[in-house]
């Protein structure tokens, strides 16, 4: 049978695997049978020879006891049929095909055909005669038998022939056929019993593969590792029982770790948003959130067959770049509202001081120029104090947009930074996002709408208090609003909320300093957010 599934294969004809399998085991289910009931026929015909054997051995030992016998052996003659008449009645009663005595010569003096009686016999007497015992099968005039071979003596000791006694190998074969007919039907039933399971491991199999033949399972493998290892996205895939089963080499950087297959999602060491979207308690569409010092784009999709559950593949994409060059952009965009404002600013003056002279009000002009002289500089910028031309220019853009918002962002008078700013980076992303909250707030709150800021240099750190007039967080999100993803607005569609203060944070203790609300605004006071920042002063 397995000759005939390789021929088939071999010939062109493609079988489907799970097929192959079945066929395959059917062959060796029962092949094992076969050679199993032919290995116990033999052995169980082996053995019952050997217990006839010994049975007749027992049995010519019995005869051979009989002094009687053995006298009369002795004389070479028996006239009155003692001891056929003796050897007789012992086959009848015990079932043997044949009880034979014979002289010390060989020569017969009983056996079932009387006709024999007085001739030598068919087989090898040397053995017995010589004194010793013999178990054997063997062909005589009455067929093949098991048979034993004992000496016989008279009373006074003396070997005066043989007694040989043997069970018909037929009886035995008829014996093993009635035990192996038993045995053939157990052998049928475990065939039976074995195709069933083969049926049912062919169909487990099936389910298992999803019905994909091994060709395919290659195929499926290879692509895979290309697709997992030829993008520039990270890959995760975890099965139903959230274990990792396939990890690239994008997700393993991003993550920080490269997990081993099988390892459950939960011993990997995430925290914050990703660690809710890995165990499955969010769900994630574009999910912006941060992993270390990176900032992710995060997707989850349920993988599903014919229903079933098979696993979850999440993608990890890194923003890190494009957010630091954002927030860059954020700096010169600002940067650019403020000269367009006070460009806006300076045409309207101009064109008030242009209608005075056209109009031929010359004393009303002159009193304008005197007036624009006699203005003080804008609150909004920084004093002299903070002589930097980073921290002065980026919080006069600041400032500028916060005007256009309705909003009064003003530079405290305590304000004193000696030094200059040497990571402007760091700076950008704590100072940025804490007034930006602060402007959004104030925006919201009630009004006049403020925003104060207030910057100390300590050697090399430098110390941001930045408070607004806005509605103050809630008790509930105090701590949690830290946390990538949590904010006090509302989302805006292709905008990610959420992210500003973790970065602060982020960034603050990356360096050995920390973000922390002083004030979280009892009663509509606004908040007050306060940042250390080790170390971004020279």
């Amino acid at each position: 049978m397995v000759s005939a599934t390789v021929h088939v294969m071999s010939s062109g004809i493609r079988i489907r695997f799970a097929h192959q399998v079945l066929i395959l085991q059917i062959s060796v289910v029962v092949l094992v049978a076969l050679v199993g009931y032919g290995l116990a026929s033999w052995m169980q015909r082996d053995e019952l020879r050997n217990q006839y054997a010994s049975r007749a051995l027992t049995l010519a030992r019995s005869v051979a006891a009989d002094p009687v016998i053995g006298d009369t052996a002795a004389t070479g003659s028996d006239p009155h049929g003692v001891v056929e008449d003796r050897a007789e009645r012992v086959r009848l009663a015990t079932g043997a095909l044949f009880v034979v005595v014979t002289d010390r010569n060989g020569i017969r003096l009983a056996h079932p055909t009387r006709s024999l009686i007085g001739k030598r016999v068919s087989t090898d007497p040397s053995a017995a005669l010589s004194g010793r015992e013999v178990k054997v099968i063997e062909r005589g005039t009455l067929g093949l038998s098991a048979r034993g071979k004992v000496p016989l003596r008279d009373h006074t000791g003396a070997l005066v022939g043989e007694v040989s006694v043997g069970f018909d190998a037929e009886d035995i074969d008829r014996r093993v056929h009635r035990t192996m007919a038993v045995a053939a039907l157990v052998a049928a039933a475990a065939v039976a019993l074995g195709v069933v399971g083969s049926v049912a491991i062919g169909r487990r199999l099936k389910r298992q593969t999803l019905g994909l033949e091994p060709y395919e399972l290659a195929e499926l493998v290879q692509e895979r590792a290309a697709v997992l290892h030829g993008i520039n996205e990270g890959v995760l895939a975890v099965d139903a029982a959230n274990r990792v089963t396939a990890c690239n080499a994008e997700a393993a950087r991003l993550l920080g770790v490269t997990p081993d297959r099988g390892e459950p999602v939960a011993d990997l060491p995430v925290r914050g948003r990703l660690r809710s979207v890995l165990d499955g308690e969010e769900d994630a569409h574009n999910l912006f959130v941060l992993a270390g010092e990176r900032v992710l784009v995060v997707n989850r999709r349920e993988v599903r067959h014919d229903g079933r559950l098979l696993g979850t593949v999440i993608t990890l994409r890194d923003r890190t770049d494009v957010e630091s060059l954002a927030r860059e952009l954020d700096g010169v965009r600002a940067l650019f509202d403020a000269l367009r404002a006070q460009r806006h600013e300076y045409a309207n003056r101009m064109h008030t001081l242009s209608g005075l002279l056209q109009l031929g009000h010359y004393e009303e002009a002159a009193g304008y120029i005197q007036t624009l002289a006699e203005v003080p500089a804008a609150r909004e910028a920084p004093p002299d104090d903070v002589p930097d031309p980073y921290l002065r220019a980026f919080l006069a853009a600041k400032a500028a947009v916060a005007t256009e918002k309705g909003v009064s962002l003003e530079i405290a008078e305590t304000s004193w930074v000696p030094g200059r700013v040497v990571d402007p980076l760091d700076v950008t992303t704590v100072l940025g996002n804490l007034v930006e909250n602060a402007i959004e707030a104030a925006r919201l709150g009630s009004r006049p709408a403020r925003v104060e800021v207030e910057l100390l240099g300590d050697g090399t750190d430098l110390h941001v208090t930045v408070a607004d007039s806005g509605e103050g967080v809630p008790k509930e999100l105090r701590e949690a609003v830290f946390r990538d993803g949590v904010s006090t607005r509302e989302p805006e569609p292709g905008r990610p909320r959420g992210l500003g203060l973790a970065l602060a944070r982020q960034a603050a203790r990356g360096r050995g300093g920390d973000v922390t609300i002083a004030d979280p605004g009892p009663d509509g006071a606004g908040a007050v957010f306060v940042a250390s920042l080790p170390e971004v002063l020279q």
